[in-house]
């Protein structure tokens, strides 16, 4: 397998998880947990807009960057920078990855990926959310999630740094136990962004003769 073969098959495992690796149901959150869970919940929806730097890590090493926007509920865009030929938008309720290389789109509802949980219309940790491990780190806050109905669909982790509570790094662990991880670095909230961002337009359809649609 290629370098950017293998590297595709890593962006894709940010649209759908093919399922974790473990998922402890069983967790049990302490009265803390519940206190800080109430603190993420309310950051997270407190965040509207957001832009920043990313590094993204594969499973085998492999590092990208590029820039990442976010409005929620339910858009994001990610936009690699060269040579890497990628790009990651949702909107519209889709997620769709563009392999420009290969002139390649690959789709996915996002409800159905790990990235949907962080995009919702309302962030919950708790009824179809299921908190399976937290853990404190010195100065960050770890939590890990997955959906309740589908625990093996794929689990998300985020990590926060505390005093002042900011987003910092998300990772997807998929069903070999490998993890892609997403950190952000020069992060800006509240920016005014423009909506075209989070419209994909699909180069099949262009090739079709008829126009793009994405949300």
């Amino acid at each position: 397998m290629n370098r950017r073969t293998f590297f595709g098959l890593v962006l894709l495992t940010l649209l759908v998880a093919p399922g974790a690796a473990f998922a402890q149901a069983g967790y049990v959150l302490t009265p803390q947990d519940v206190t800080e869970l109430q603190q993420v919940q309310a950051y997270l929806n407190s965040i509207h807009t957001l832009k920043a730097h990313f590094l993204q890590v594969a499973p085998n090493g492999l590092m990208s960057q590029g820039t990442v926007w976010m409005d929620r509920p339910g858009r994001m865009r990610f936009e690699y920078d060269p040579p890497a030929p990628y790009l990651l938008v949702a909107g519209g309720g889709v997620l769709s990855f563009e392999d420009r290389s290969i002139n390649q789109v690959s789709q996915a509802p996002l409800s159905m990926t790990p990235l949907g949980i962080l995009l919702g219309d309302h962030v919950r940790f708790s009824g179809p959310i299921l908190v399976t491990r937290m853990e404190h780190l010195p100065g960050q806050l770890q939590v890990t999630v997955v959906r309740a109905s589908a625990p093996l669909d794929g689990s998300l982790t985020l990590l926060f740094t505390e005093n002042p509570l900011s987003l910092r790094q998300w990772s997807v662990r998929d069903a070999q136990d490998k993890v892609t991880t997403v950190t952000l670095y020069n992060i800006q909230e509240g920016l005014s962004l423009n909506p075209d961002l989070f419209h994909f337009k699909d180069p099949r359809s262009f090739q079709n003769g008829t126009n793009g649609n994405g949300g």
